[in-house]
């Protein structure tokens, strides 16, 4: 009897990769697919990309209201409690885009080319502010699925993803607004987010193929963390 896939492989690490990265693993990952399959990884591949020095950018909202948001040129989106996270926008890295709330400016922001980022929302007075999380590091595994645990509770030093109920970590001791990534097979599995002995409710995962990029964010507080698990997407280029 074959042996069960475990859940995770390998040691957990920063956050996501850099756009050439993306590209050179959807190349080996297209090759080594069939026939049907290949089609779509290539029709991907060779579909209008973003030029070099290109960054992405999204904006998380981790507070109990639901916000109108629209990073640079991007679509205006409502994020909230139940999808906290707007796809990643596409901007030219060194160079100011805006971001609006609401419908009004509440930022200029500028990242450096060859990134992601992630840019965490506060409100600050009367208007809003916002943290940077740089996404940015590893090329990832194509023939997993990656899990990226956000620490958005400011009052948790190290908080920890983990399986449930077991409390087997796959990532953990991340600072508070700050990222960690793991690399895992796509099987069936519940997870919860925890701060000390404080654990959110479990959560299962969705369904997830190789290749696939899923967001999970703690927030809530110290003592009664939340989770909630969204697919990271980015905006389609147009030329």
């Amino acid at each position: 009897m074959p042996m069960p896939m475990p859940f995770f492989a390998g040691r957990a690490r920063p956050a996501c990769a850099t756009l050439m990265s993306h590209l050179a693993v959807a190349a080996a990952f297209a090759s080594a697919l069939p026939v049907r399959a290949q089609d779509g990884a290539l029709s991907q591949l060779y579909a209008a990309r973003p030029p070099a020095g290109s960054s992405f950018v999204r904006v998380v909202n981790p507070t109990d209201q639901t916000l109108l948001v629209q990073v640079a040129g991007g679509p205006a989106q409502r994020i909230g409690p139940q999808a906290p996270a707007t796809s990643y926008a596409i901007v030219v890295g060194g160079r100011p885009f805006a971001v609006q709330v609401g419908g009004k400016k509440a930022a200029t922001l500028e990242v450096r080319p060859d990134s992601f980022g992630t840019y965490v929302l506060r409100r600050d007075g009367a208007g809003h502010a916002f943290t940077a999380i740089d996404d940015t590091g590893d090329v990832p595994d194509a023939l997993k699925a990656e899990l990226r645990f956000y620490n958005l509770v400011p009052g948790c030093a190290k908080a920890q993803l983990q399986i449930a109920p077991a409390g087997t970590p796959v990532v953990r001791d991340v600072a508070p607004m700050a990222a960690g990534a793991r690399s895992v097979n796509p099987v069936q599995a519940q997870l919860a987010a925890a701060c000390g002995s404080a654990a959110s409710a479990a959560q299962a995962l969705p369904a997830l193929q190789a290749g696939d990029h899923l967001s999970l964010f703690m927030t809530g507080t110290a003592d009664k963390p939340v989770l909630t698990m969204q697919p990271a997407r980015t905006d389609t280029f147009k030329r």
